[in-house]
């Protein structure tokens, strides 16, 4: 027997899944909120956030999400602890299956009218284990985000493309020299972007370069990454770098794997979205955040999109 389907469900529990499950409460839609493997998304990897509107002194990334979350859960926000593995529309609701549990009759799937994806985005890494272990430590994905905390430190910037080109300029503003470590002796990245990389100071190119190891120093507080082991991809050789910080722009992967047959997704799988609008092909599925953002990709963007999704998603509810 079908259990009794829920209003909405939120799958993703950062900035957008908790703004849509504070609006979705506040409009007493009694919203569930599957947080999945990394609760707070990649909000809580970030040690101060400082641009965040409210927060004049900065606060942490995950005292922001607990911050958000607080409030959700003071308007009737239930919480899960939960992944989703696939999700199924029929007979006019959505059908989630959680974990690996694909069995159709298991009393543990869950049924909804809506549901809101915020599962976000994971940055590209170079799969390397130095990387992990300095991750947020001198290691990052968003100069916008943390470039701030690197002023005055000469820095590298891994790629070749726009998003590589756009992370060097913004940190022109904080460091004396910025590194552009890219691979191949060729851009990518517009001719724009390019040249106005090339014709600023205190950007240098690293060409047929990549980086085998990140070096640090443990017994440094905070920002502990040091300089970089580089190889050439031509030759072979070796060779050390000594940086302040290491910032990857080789783009962004969505977190979309559960809704590609659900929803269209673009080149590089981010989720396709009506103009202005959270909504997709899929009637009762709402899209935000990072999921179908490859633009701006800041918390508060994300909070945003959660906005509209869970007042877009009230108005589809109301018309059933």
């Amino acid at each position: 027997m079908i259990n009794p389907p829920h209003e909405v469900v939120i799958i993703g529990s950062g900035p957008a899944g908790l703004t849509a499950a504070l609006y979705c409460a506040r409009a007493d839609l009694h919203p569930i909120v599957l947080e999945g493997s990394m609760p707070g998304g990649q909000l809580i990897t970030t040690t101060e956030v400082e641009n965040f509107p409210g927060f004049v002194d900065g606060i942490s990334g995950s005292d922001l999400v607990e911050t958000i979350k607080s409030q959700a859960k003071k308007f009737g926000t239930e919480f899960k602890y939960a992944t989703v593995s696939e999700i199924i529309f029929q007979d006019g609701h959505f059908k989630l299956y959680i974990d690996n549990d694909n069995d159709n009759d298991n009393e543990n799937a869950i049924y909804t009218k809506s549901v809101i994806i915020a599962t976000g985005a994971r940055p590209r890494k170079l799969g390397l284990v130095s990387e992990e272990k300095y991750w947020s430590k001198g290691v990052t994905s968003c100069a916008t985000c943390d470039g701030f905390f690197y002023r005055g430190r000469e820095v590298c910037v891994v790629g070749g493309g726009d998003s590589a080109m756009e992370e060097a300029l913004f940190l022109t503003r904080f460091c004396p020299k910025v590194f552009i470590i890219h691979r191949r002796d060729k851009l990518r990245a517009s001719v724009v972007m390019a040249e106005r990389a090339r014709k600023n100071e205190k950007i240098e190119f690293v060409w047929n370069k990549k980086i085998t190891e990140i070096l640090g120093d443990d017994s440094l507080k905070g920002l502990q990454v040091t300089g970089v082991k580089l190889e050439d991809t031509n030759t072979g050789e070796t060779s050390t770098l000594d940086i302040g910080g290491v910032f990857l722009g080789i783009g962004h992967i969505p977190n979309t794997e559960i809704v590609k047959e659900l929803v269209a997704t673009d080149e590089h799988g981010y989720a396709i979205t009506h103009p202005n609008s959270t909504s997709t092909d899929q009637e009762g599925m709402f899209v935000c955040g990072d999921a179908q953002d490859s633009v701006y990709r800041q918390a508060i963007t994300a909070a945003g999109t959660g906005c509209m999704a869970a007042l877009e998603a009230e108005r589809y509810l109301e018309s059933l």
